[in-house]
Parts: C-alpha cells; structure tokens; sequence
C-alpha cells in the first residue's frame, strides 16, 4: 500500500485540483468513472476499495492512484483512508436484507463516512445518490438521509442524482431485467414513452467540476441526465450502431412481481406518472459535451455491446 505525499494547502473555498480527493465506491461504475476522469486530469486519487488485488482495484493503482483498504462497516478504517484529503466523492454501498432495502445500514454506512470526513478536514463532499421522483422508491430513503446528515456534518456538499445509467444496456440479464438476451432488452417502461438515462462519464464530469469549482457548486443538489430516448429508440439506435437487431418488451405487472415484488412496485409509479426530472436542457448549459445516447454508443457503447452481444451468440 502507498500513501500520497504531502499537498501544498490552498485557500479554503478555491480550487481543489491540486490536492487529494478520496473517492470510495472507486471499483465500481460511479466511482471507477469518476477516479479515472480525476486521474485524468493529473489529480491526485485515493481509491478506498474492500480488496486491493481486485482487477479494477490494481487498474487504478497502475493509473496513478492510491489503493487503500477500507471497509464501511468498519469505521475506524474510514477515518485512516481520509486522513489528509480535501475531498471526497462518496457512493455508500447500498445494503440488502431479507426484506429488500436496509435503510438504516445504508444510512449507518453513509453516517459512518460523513463523520469520518468531518473528523479529518475534508473541505468538500460531492455525493451521489438516486434521481427523485414524486414518490419516493424505498431505495432512495437510505441516500437521502444521508444526504441530510452530510449537509449538517460537512460545510461544503453537492448532491448529484443520477437517473438510470446507458451502461445498464451492458448489464448480464440474470434477472430478467434490464441488459439484453436473446436480442431482447426487457424492462418495465413503457415502449414509446421516454426514459432519462446518463453516461457515467458524465456523472464524473459534474463531480470534477464541482471539485474543481467547489464555492460554484457547494449546496447545490443536480437530477442528472444526458438523454430521453423511448424503449424503442435506445433499440433502434443499438440496433443501427452493432449491426445486431434487438427488440424490446415491457415486463407485465405480474412478470414484474414474480421477479420481485420492488420491480412491480416500480413499474406500477413509472406507469402512473411518477418519473425522473432531470432538466438536460440546462445541464447542458453547464456541461456542454454532456452525451446523447447516440454519443455514448459511438464513443464507447457499440464497441462493449457488440463484444457483449457476440458472446452471448456464442
């Protein structure tokens, strides 16, 4: 394990590009894309991770970042991984029980990080959670309590809320759900209404730059989404772009129930009007190369989903 070298200070409220951002949830999709885009940049990264010889874990060490061990539910192992840092890009691991959600472990998890980056000095804290909607999914109480005690515990904090990510179209189906089998997408939207969805590596845009300009983005909460696409446009534009014909189906309120009954629960709200609400209009004013479905397909999606769709013929 290495540790970073001492960073020059700067001036509480300016510009955090010089100094160590820890970025936990770093072997995962959020937090994998936001290190990278940070490491990038030539900022220096703390990638807290549960198992350092993980594939993605030894990636980012041969990129530049530090790998540190830390655990959650552990909280003395947060307070060590954040000492020294200015900022954190902080994804709790959601937590499951028989019952479906565990609100009070997420929300001990997240409580467990805020007080440990308070403890430590950390300048800012950019979190991110799930999209709202007028009625809110039992998986999103965890996150916005701590949305709420970070905001008590920490002085500065930008909340980003992303809706359903493009790259959930390379997800393994085993579910049911989600990804494509069979030259099938399957989901609980309805076909030829829009869906918001986003590309990790926006997310990771949004939070360089509230890193990069803290006193600009400090206090504030941003619903993400790149694009709206219906069910049937997101086929047909992977269709066009892999060269492999893939339909879509919309789950039933029963097949939707028999995978669990959350996903029901969900696609009954979505149907009843219950929906994300992202402004990508203004998001894009702020970020200006904020991706289409179409951008993120030719940049990088086509390519997966065709080594994705290959595989699975074979």
């Amino acid at each position: 394990m290495t540790t970073q070298p001492a960073r020059p200070a700067a001036t509480p409220g300016g510009r955090l590009d010089d100094r160590l951002v820890v970025v936990t949830g770093a072997t995962g999709r959020q937090g994998g894309a936001t290190a990278r885009r940070l490491l990038a940049a030539g900022r220096p990264v703390r990638a807290l991770v549960r198992d350092a010889t993980a594939p993605a874990a030894t990636a980012l060490k041969a990129a530049g970042a530090d790998i540190v061990r830390a655990d959650f539910d552990a909280p003395p192992t947060l307070s060590v991984a954040l000492e020294g840092a200015a900022a954190l890009f902080a994804v709790p691991p959601v937590a499951y029980g028989p019952a479906g959600a565990d609100v009070e472990r997420e929300f001990a998890r997240g409580r467990a990080l805020a007080d440990a980056a308070s403890t430590a000095g950390v300048e800012h804290v950019v979190f991110t959670g799930i999209a709202s909607t007028p009625d809110p999914l039992a998986a999103s109480l965890g996150k916005r309590r701590i949305e709420d005690y970070l905001r008590e515990r920490m002085r500065s904090v930008t909340v980003l809320r992303p809706v359903r990510f493009m790259s959930n179209f390379l997800a393994s189906p085993a579910i049911g759900l989600d990804g494509i089998a069979g030259g099938v997408h399957r989901h609980v939207f309805p076909p030829d209404e829009p869906v918001q969805i986003i590309a990790l590596e926006d997310i990771a845009e949004f939070a360089v730059m509230a890193f990069d300009q803290p006193d600009r983005f400090a206090g504030r909460t941003l619903e993400l989404a790149g694009d709206a696409p219906t069910p049937a446009e997101a086929v047909a534009a992977i269709s066009e772009a892999t060269g492999t014909a893939v339909r879509y189906e919309q789950l039933t309120h029963d097949e939707a129930l028999a995978l669990n009954p959350e996903i029901a629960h969900v696609r009954d709200r979505w149907i009843s009007g219950s929906r994300w609400h992202a402004d990508i209009e203004a998001l894009r004013v702020v970020h200006p190369g904020l991706r289409t479905l179409t951008d993120w397909l030719a940049e990088s999606g086509a390519a997966a989903l065709r080594t994705r769709l290959l595989g699975a013929a074979w």
